[in-house]
């Protein structure tokens, strides 16, 4: 690009505003102009994250939704109702969004407001928005205007299912259980997500009402599932980062008469083949560890009688958040995808 996008990062205090700030501050064709808190203001960002001391001289601003789109982008972490007042701001204007909450992520008005609560306010424009999964939307991904960045759960669960989806295997009911590290709760510590109860311990929340469910059924449905149903108990787990789900997936007769295992390795192969962040293990199942700190993630299935077990690993905060933000931003861009995310995490 002859001249460096600018970019507004709304919700940078907080551990997703981390990982954007990570990767938008050694970009190569972007400038962040913009770093918009509810906490930290006038500080520097090295005020939130002491470990980007030194990187930028740009402090913390109040949020102001007309202020905050005199931007090329806005890449926003904010609570739904935040978010739709940015983009009711930028609503006619040439700035391009890329909302990580799920304001937009649903297409049905009645679906919003029965997994968060309330009706849409801005039902009209629902279909102004992308949903952010690369490897499903890329092509559309590429001229959008505006992206609903897909959520952790969903990202994690959608990935292992989307080869059954696209193969036209995958129908009736699944049942998931996913396990996700501390981070995704946020940076502001509550009596259920404070270390020192959530060290050691193991709690599930929101079994079988979790907004990110209706939102992997309408995805997978689209990508080809029939007849879905998904059944999702999430869990809470002692570590910091991760996610990892296991889906419970039937396979009819005539799939089993056919041959699973050839079916399941095309199906796999053809998904996934030259995506640059999903991978299938070699004599392993996904794992947490292999993914924790990077934009990678991992998918894998073992047969058993009547279906399959898929098993799917990603960090939330990267792949499951900020990473993918990041990854529509350069499509958006037009530049390789894998720009400053291509690292390995941290091992062990």
């Amino acid at each position: 690009m002859a001249e460096r996008a600018r970019v507004a990062v709304l919700g940078a205090s907080g551990f997703a505003g981390a990982e954007l700030l990570r990767r938008l501050l050694q970009h190569p064709a972007v400038e962040v102009v913009r770093v918009v808190a509810d906490d930290h203001l006038g500080q520097p960002i090295a005020a939130a994250h002491p470990h980007l001391e030194g990187l930028s001289s740009l402090r913390f601003e109040p949020f102001d939704a007309a202020r905050a789109v005199d931007a090329d982008f806005v890449l926003m972490g904010l609570p739904p109702e935040a978010s739709f007042d940015v983009v009711r701001s930028a609503h006619g204007k040439g700035v391009r969004i890329i909302d990580m909450s799920g304001a937009f992520r649903l297409k049905d008005p009645a679906l919003f407001e029965r997994f968060y609560g309330r009706p849409h306010p801005l039902p009209e424009l629902l279909s102004d928005f992308v949903y952010g999964l690369p490897e499903l939307n890329r092509s559309a991904l590429r001229d959008a205007r505006y992206v609903s960045s897909p959520g952790c759960f969903a990202t994690t669960i959608t990935l292992g299912l989307l080869p059954l989806a696209r193969a036209g295997l995958l129908a009736g009911a699944v049942h998931t259980v996913a396990i996700t590290g501390s981070s995704g709760a946020g940076k502001e510590p509550t009596a259920t997500t404070h270390h020192p109860s959530r060290a050691g311990n193991v709690r599930t929340y929101k079994p079988h009402t979790h907004p990110h469910a209706p939102e992997v059924a309408s995805t997978l449905a689209a990508a080809g599932a029939r007849d879905l149903q998904i059944e999702f108990v999430p869990v809470a787990g002692p570590f910091v980062r991760g996610i990892f789900a296991t889906s419970f997936v039937p396979l009819g007769d005539g799939v089993l008469s056919q041959g699973v295992d050839g079916a399941l390795r095309q199906a796999f192969g053809a998904c996934f083949e030259g995506e640059p962040f999903v991978r299938e293990p070699a004599g392993r199942l996904p794992e947490v560890i292999a993914v924790a700190g990077s934009c990678y993630a991992e998918v894998g299935y073992v047969v058993r009688p009547g279906g399959v077990t898929v098993f799917s690993a990603l960090d939330n905060l990267i792949k499951g958040g900020a990473g993918q933000a990041v990854q529509n931003l350069n499509l958006m861009l037009g530049i390789p995808e894998t720009t400053t995310l291509a690292d390995p995490g941290p091992y062990p």
